[in-house]
């Protein structure tokens, strides 16, 4: 009878400690299943917006997880997201995010950049504000009798509206000047139209799209707008650096960890 329990217990013993082994390899298996839908994830995010930023963040969450299991058997895999992420950390791409954010400001600041036929009102506006009175002129003009303030002020007004009769200045194209108000509206939209092409042949990874299209719109600014005015300048800095820039259409991969993740998961399979 002795012998019968014994054999009893150390059945069940055996079949509790199988379910158990079950238990955790189903456990170690769905957090294999898991870690590998998410590094394919994050690898389709990172195509998509052009930054390792989704693969950087996605191995670390990964690598976490797996130290937190301590399962001897995904020591491999540990290892191999550990190289991907050093190999990522060295890894030069394009800055897609920040160049987005450069193309859009561009955009929001074509509506104020000033066209070359407005320089003459933009001279006289500059005129006026300069001959705005100081306080120390106002106190000056203050003491002043009625009659001579009228003076001064009908000399000034005669003197500005001379300055601008006659105004002798280098235009490289003539065309420019001639532009009408409601041609300006459209040069504007077009110009915009423009920016967006840039946009989209950056998210499309098509180097020579962008290249082109920021040549053109760098040859709209320089014939059509006031090429002394400091944002037209800091515009056409910000063209001449996308000009510069390459455009890199292959991103690292995730190669190492989803084939040790594959040869873990084939493992298990045989077992």
């Amino acid at each position: 009878v002795t012998e019968a329990r014994v054999g009893e217990v150390a059945l069940q013993r055996g079949q509790l400690e199988e379910l158990m082994q079950s238990l955790s390899r189903s456990r170690d298996e769905n957090l294999v299943v898991d870690i590998d839908a998410g590094l394919r994830l994050a690898q389709q995010q990172a195509q998509l917006t052009g930054s390792l930023q989704p693969l950087v963040a996605a191995l670390k969450s990964a690598s976490q997880r797996i130290e937190r299991a301590a399962q001897p058997r995904l020591a491999p895999v540990l290892r191999a997201m550990g190289h991907d992420l050093e190999r990522l950390e060295h890894a030069s791409v394009t800055d897609t995010a920040g160049l987005l954010v450069r193309i859009d400001d561009l955009v929001r600041q074509v509506d104020d950049l000033p066209l070359i036929n407005q320089v003459a009102q933009a001279a006289v506006m500059r005129r006026q504000a300069e001959s705005a009175p100081t306080p120390a002129a106002a106190a000056s003009s203050a003491s002043e009798s009625p009659w001579q303030s009228t003076l001064r002020r009908a000399w000034e007004g005669v003197r500005d509206e001379t300055r601008g009769l006659v105004r002798v200045s280098r235009v490289d194209h003539p065309e420019a000047m001639l532009i009408a108000p409601d041609q300006a509206f459209f040069l504007r939209e077009n110009l915009k139209l423009r920016l967006l092409n840039v946009r989209l042949s950056l998210l499309a990874r098509d180097q020579w799209a962008f290249r082109r299209e920021v040549a053109e719109v760098q040859h709209w600014m320089e014939r059509y707008f006031d090429g002394r005015d400091k944002s037209v300048i800091a515009a056409l800095a910000t063209l001449r650096q996308f000009s510069r820039t390459e455009i890199s259409s292959d991103l690292p991969t995730l190669t190492e960890s989803l084939s040790a993740l594959k040869s873990v998961r084939l493992g298990a399979d045989k077992k």
